[in-house]
């Protein structure tokens, strides 16, 4: 039998680990810059795919209103983009090494020489910056601090609660429905656990270049990943309890899928508006994203429809007619 909080369960082990796992990829891969394009294009592609087929269906399936939908997922894209205002969250492309991040075969047009400082001219948007330790990418702004990296943790655990909200909305709407193999919540799963090993990279890196040990990383490495269970667990029990428990997990879906289109955007359009390189690469990541999410989708149990509004019955019609004409007469 289907138990969805059971599902919820095995998910939140699942996304843990791919998370801890996220977290020891410095030590364990050389993530090139162009290594991690293609996996953030992937999995942006599949949070847009998610959020557009997935995620805001349901929202209007429950809140039976396209402007309250649409109304949660601008407040939820509004959202997240404060937050990754705010904390500077999401520098997956920057995280590794300088040296990484010029040694991945873009053609720039120009040399690299890290022995002494000098200025790039860049034909994109003439995007000046210089290879010495006063002026520097964003990441190495922030690894120079030496708690540079609280304030990433702090916006990716407040963004991986919600997160944790969308995961347990998913599984709640989608339960309802029969889903394939009682995974109810797949895409929505899928797409947070293919992402939360990018949001710890970016955090055990930054701590890396700041001088943290290896056990330190770990600790918070364990401390992030425990984020998204967290958010889910929260949610799900504390909407399941309520007594108008379909209009908030509309909000919640309408919400998560904001969350997950600005999320995926951040991550796509930089690398468009600065970068011309790979695109063919990047851009058929993308699309592989966006196909595994409308295969998802098309798996049976998938019920997206919103009834329409209910019409008096022709009975009550005609005995209306028949009261006026009793009336008349």
């Amino acid at each position: 039998m289907f138990v969805p909080e059971s599902l919820l369960a095995v998910y939140c082990v699942l996304i843990m680990t791919a998370s801890v796992s996220g977290g020891w990829l410095p030590s364990l891969v050389r993530m090139t810059h162009l290594r991690t394009q293609l996996l953030m294009s992937f999995v942006a592609g599949l949070m847009l795919g998610i959020a557009m087929l997935h995620l805001l269906p349901h929202s209007m399936h429950k809140i039976s209103s396209a402007s309250h939908a649409g109304g949660g997922v601008l407040i939820g894209i509004i959202t997240m983009f404060i937050l990754l205002r705010a904390f500077h969250t999401h520098v997956h492309g920057h995280a590794e090494s300088h040296e990484h991040d010029h040694a991945h075969g873009h053609d720039h047009g120009h040399s690299h020489d890290h022995e002494h400082s000098h200025r790039h001219d860049h034909d994109h948007s003439s995007h000046e910056h210089q290879d010495n330790e006063s002026q520097s990418p964003k990441s190495h702004r922030l690894s120079s601090k030496p708690l540079g990296w609280l304030g990433m943790l702090f916006g990716l655990g407040l963004h991986t609660l919600m997160d944790g909200v969308a995961l347990a909305a998913s599984i709640a709407a989608e339960a309802q429905h029969s889903p394939w193999l009682g995974l109810a919540g797949l895409g929505t799963f899928m797409a947070i656990a293919l992402h939360k090993p990018l949001d710890a990279f970016a955090i055990t890196s930054v701590m890396s270049k700041g001088g943290w040990t290896s056990a330190q990383r770990t600790m918070v490495n364990l401390t992030f990943s425990v984020a998204c269970p967290i958010g889910a667990i929260a949610f799900y029990f504390g909407a399941t309890q309520l007594s108008n428990t379909d209009a908030l997990l509309g909000w919640g879906l309408a919400l998560s899928a904001g969350f997950f289109v600005c999320i995926a955007l951040s991550d796509l359009l930089p690398e468009v508006a600065f970068h011309d390189h790979d695109r063919l690469k990047l851009t058929t990541a993308l699309l592989l994203g966006v196909a595994l999410a409308v295969g998802i989708e098309s798996l049976p149990g998938h019920n997206h429809s919103i009834l329409p509004p209910t019409h008096p019955t022709q009975p009550e019609t005609l005995l209306d007619e028949d009261v006026i004409v009793s009336s008349a007469t």
